[in-house]
């Protein structure tokens, strides 16, 4: 399945937010935000109280969100409301595997039609027990994201020639957050992606500046930026939670997000 309408050629801005911080009417305008500043697609965050692969920042964003109700229906409601608003880009949904255990796949899978729902992104379940889950993914016409780390090792082929929509390469080993440098061994690592993959490679975990997605331009075809956009969503909350200031926060907002796009470059 083709996630993205733009060429593979151009080069792809992935921003996560999570849903419901600091509010869900703003995530909605941040949604919008994100689209007018050259987002390709959005990952759309579930707050979750255990996460595995989230740094401080994005666990304090979660905090938020639970405090005001967030869970993981509310926050797939939240895209036909983005949608209305004139947000057609896809949404790819970011959430651990037992909110959706809760839920049950039927009721699950359901949901993620009704609301619109491009993607899926669960970053605790190993590819080899994710079969049942790709397979709901085609029935369903939602395209299953992999993750792949440099210590994959023997297993990179096989996750890469499996990849739908795109391939998310771990810049690095740990959890989520804001990095200075990339391990040396990165470009190796991508090329090595890039030559199983039929679909763009993109590069998250870490990535927080513009000098990182230049120097990464070259040997990816795109970027997922996180804890960088939530840091700067943290810095603005009380302005957005503002219905007066609101609009200069996310005017504010898009112009950071801007500094992270790489607009018309080709490869």
């Amino acid at each position: 399945m083709t996630l993205f309408k733009q060429s593979v050629n151009s080069q792809l801005f992935i921003p996560f937010i999570t849903a419901g911080d600091p509010h869900s009417d703003v995530t909605v305008d941040l949604a919008i935000a994100l689209q007018d500043a050259g987002a390709s697609a959005i990952e759309l965050g579930i707050p979750y109280s255990d996460p595995v692969a989230d740094g401080p920042v994005i666990q304090k964003a979660s905090s938020r969100a639970l405090k005001n109700g967030m869970n993981i229906i509310e926050a797939m409601k939240l895209v036909p409301k983005m949608r209305k608003k004139g947000l057609n880009i896809p949404i790819i949904l970011f959430t651990y595997y037992n909110p959706v255990l809760q839920l049950n796949q039927e009721s699950f899978f359901a949901l993620l039609r009704e609301n619109t729902i491009d993607g899926l992104l669960i970053p605790d379940i190993p590819f080899e027990e994710s079969e049942e889950l790709r397979q709901k993914c085609k029935e369903h016409s939602i395209n299953f994201i992999s993750l792949v780390a440099p210590t994959s090792s023997s297993r990179i082929k096989m996750i890469a020639e499996a990849a739908e929509g795109f391939i998310y390469c771990v810049s690095s080993l740990g959890v989520t957050g804001v990095r200075k440098n990339f391990d040396e061994s990165i470009t190796s690592f991508l090329k090595e992606v890039k030559s199983y993959s039929s679909v763009p490679v993109v590069v998250g975990f870490g990535v927080s500046s513009r000098e990182q997605v230049e120097q990464l331009s070259n040997i990816c075809d795109g970027v997922v930026v996180g804890s960088a956009l939530v840091r700067e969503i943290e810095r603005l909350q009380t302005t957005l939670m503002d219905k007066e200031g609101r609009q200069q926060a996310i005017e504010d907002f898009q112009q950071f997000v801007k500094t992270f796009v790489l607009v018309n470059e080709m490869k």
